[in-house]
C-alpha cells in the first residue's frame, strides 16, 4: 500500500465517522469503532437478534486515532458522558464538511450541554441496537432519525406513537422500545391502547395500514426489565390477548443490557 492509498483510506474513514454522528448526533469510540471499522453484513438473515456490537482491538485502535485527528481539525467536539465515557458530535467544521458533499448535517454543540443519566443510558441502548443492525445487513432508523421525522412513520409516527429504533429488512419492520420498569399510569394506558391496535393491523388479512401497503410488521421488541415483562405480558392478557398473540407480535429482552444506571421516577 502506497502513502497516497493510506491517506486516501484515512480520509474515507473520517467522512465515515462523521456520517455516522450525522445520522446517531453522538456515539462513544467503542460505537464509532465497531460502526466504521467492522464488515457489514450485505443481507440479514432471520429476526434481529438485538446483542450489543463488540469492537474489535485493531478497531478502537484506529477510532481512537482517527477521532483525534477530527478533533484536531475541529471538526468533532468531545465530551465527558455520566458514566465517564468520551462521546463525539458534530462540531460546525464537521457539519459544514459533510454539507459540501450534499448531506443536510447541523451541529450537535446543542445535544451534548446537559443529559440526565437516564437519557444517556437509554440513548446508549438504542445506539448499540442500531449500530449492531446496521453490521447485520438491516436498514436502520436510529434514535436521532426518528425524533427528526426521517423514517417510515415521519413527524407523526404511527398510531402517534415513535419507536427507540426501526429495524427493517425486505417488507418486514421490527419496532423497538427501550422500556424503564415504571411509566405513569396515563404513558402505560396508552402504550396498552397503541398495542391493541397495532395488534388489530397486524393480524388481519389485508397488508398493514399503518406501515403501508408494502410493509408488514414483524415484532414489538421491548428492551426492558424482567419486571417490566411481567406486568405487561399480565396486563395484555387481562385485556383480552390470547398467548399465542403475545408471542406473534411482541418479544422482550431482559438480558443483554444494564438497567441499574437508570434512575426510574
Amino acid at each position: 500500500m502506497t502513502n497516497k492509498d493510506g491517506r486516501a483510506i484515512a480520509r474515507e474513514n473520517e467522512v465515515r465517522v462523521l456520517r455516522a454522528l450525522h445520522r446517531f448526533a453522538w456515539l462513544r469510540t467503542r460505537d464509532l469503532a465497531a460502526l466504521v471499522w467492522q464488515r457489514w453484513a450485505r443481507s440479514p438473515a432471520g429476526e434481529p437478534d438485538l446483542k450489543p456490537p463488540v469492537a474489535t482491538d485493531t478497531g478502537l485502535r484506529m477510532a481512537q486515532r482517527t477521532l483525534k485527528h477530527l478533533r484536531d481539525k475541529r471538526l468533532v467536539l468531545s465530551s465527558r458522558a455520566p458514566d465517564g465515557s468520551v462521546i463525539y458530535a458534530l462540531a460546525e467544521a464537521g457539519a459544514r464538511a459533510l454539507q459540501h458533499i450534499g448531506v443536510a448535517a447541523t451541529t450537535g454543540k446543542d445535544l451534548m450541554r446537559t443529559f440526565s443519566t437516564a437519557h444517556y443510558r437509554h440513548r446508549c441502548i438504542a445506539n448499540e441496537i442500531a449500530v449492531s443492525s446496521i453490521l447485520a445487513g438491516y436498514r436502520v432508523s436510529t434514535e436521532r432519525e426518528i425524533a427528526q421525522g426521517l423514517w417510515l412513520g415521519g413527524e407523526d409516527g404511527i398510531a402517534g406513537k415513535k419507536p427507540d429504533v426501526l429495524i427493517r429488512s425486505g417488507d418486514t419492520a421490527w419496532w423497538v422500545e427501550v422500556e424503564r420498569s415504571r411509566k405513569n399510569a396515563k404513558d402505560y394506558a396508552g402504550l396498552l391502547n397503541w398495542l391493541g391496535t397495532v395488534a388489530h393491523d397486524a393480524f388481519q388479512a389485508a397488508s398493514s395500514e399503518l406501515l403501508g401497503e408494502k410493509v408488514r410488521w414483524g415484532k414489538v421488541f421491548f428492551i426492558c426489565t424482567p419486571a417490566f415483562q411481567a406486568k405487561l405480558t399480565r396486563d395484555l392478557a387481562a385485556a383480552g390477548w390470547k398467548k399465542i398473540h403475545i408471542d406473534a407480535l411482541v418479544s422482550f429482552e431482559t438480558s443483554l443490557y444494564r438497567f441499574e444506571d437508570i434512575s426510574f421516577s
